[in-house]
């Protein structure tokens, strides 16, 4: 049960490490990262939780996975591992009889702050008609539970690893462009993607786009660097072009060193005539799947789960589009690390 600013099941918020690995059985896999603040977070990996605690050490968050994750309920509302939609009904139900204020939080869903509620959706996986598990066509929720005056905003930067983040909002909508009215693109492994070559700063990706970045992330690697305002850019985020710039500084210096073609809105580029972008998980797996098998390939799996031909230097992942999801891919270099 969730109560609200105070309780996550067994997880109080003011609690310290030890107090929460003891709350969960005394497992912890001894991950965890911290930031320039003195914030950090932990995974809780059996449990499918992550803890959020503060410069003092004192728990101020917790994210529940939609995939493993204990359920959590307030009043009579499932808010774990739910159809986005219907879970958004309930808990706006649930609001309106309470008189709670409902917003949205960046990433589209729906945040009460006087509950310390910020609801994210994940990746669904489950057992596929070849009889083995793996990702669905769907997304189910997920959420992160905050203790009071913490923004959510703030939390999730921590987990994520951003100091900095300056993200385009969502607005709560998930429209997919279709597919006759993107841009073509054209891509040269470890080239090029489009008018964006590997290498670039960042200066010329916004010039070869002719667009300004509409949203930005980075962190401060190092205390010190944020006294000196040494920022180390990660992302840019281009709305126009449909794409996210992501670097890396080998000699200090940003360059490009991977392109995120957004599913729902960027231009369509394609692998030996296959689609890559906008398109339902399965129907694009199946095709990759195909492929390799006609042509004797070697087939990998990225970290999302999805099948990729071995060589192209091609990422697939999928984003949300409502309660199912799109097909959303990243090419990167040599010596990029996803």
């Amino acid at each position: 049960m969730l109560d609200p600013l105070v309780a996550v099941g067994p997880l109080r918020f003011g609690m310290r490490h030890e107090e929460v690995k003891a709350a969960l059985g005394g497992k912890w896999n001894g991950g965890g990262q911290g930031t320039a603040d003195g914030w950090h977070w932990t995974p809780y990996d059996e449990d499918c939780v992550t803890a959020v605690y503060d410069q003092d050490g004192y728990l101020v968050g917790v994210q529940v996975a939609a995939m493993g994750g204990p359920f959590v309920r307030l009043d009579d509302v499932e808010l774990i591992s739910r159809v986005p939609s219907e879970a958004r009904a309930e808990i706006l139900g649930l609001a309106a009889r309470r008189g709670a204020e409902v917003t949205t939080n960046r990433g589209g869903d729906l945040q009460i702050a006087a509950w310390g509620i910020s609801m994210t959706t994940e990746q669904e996986w489950g057992w596929l008609p070849e009889g083995h598990v793996g990702r669905m066509d769907t997304v189910i929720t997920s959420a992160l539970f905050t203790a009071p005056g913490v923004a959510d905003d703030a939390a999730a930067s921590v987990i994520a690893g951003y100091d900095v983040r300056d993200l385009v909002a969502n607005p709560g909508a998930w429209p997919v462009t279709p597919d006759d009215e993107r841009p073509r693109w054209g891509w040269t492994p470890l080239e090029q993607v489009g008018p964006l070559r590997f290498g670039m700063s960042p200066h010329q990706v916004a010039a070869a786009l002719d667009e300004a970045p509409a949203g930005r992330t980075g962190a401060f690697a190092f205390w010190y660097w944020k006294e000196s305002g040494q920022w180390s850019l990660h992302t840019d985020h281009f709305e126009g072009a449909g794409v996210t710039a992501r670097y890396w500084s080998p000699d200090g210096i940003p360059q490009l060193g991977a392109v995120t073609v957004h599913g729902r809105t960027g231009p369509q580029l394609h692998y030996e005539g296959i689609p890559l972008v906008g398109i339902t998980p399965s129907v694009l797996e199946a095709a990759i799947i195909q492929h390799v098998e006609d042509h004797d390939l070697g087939l990998r799996f990225s970290p999302a789960g999805a099948a990729v031909p071995d060589g192209p230097h091609l990422y697939l992942d999928a984003t949300r589009a409502g309660d199912t999801s799109v097909s959303e891919p990243t090419f990167f270099t040599e010596d990029w690390h996803l």
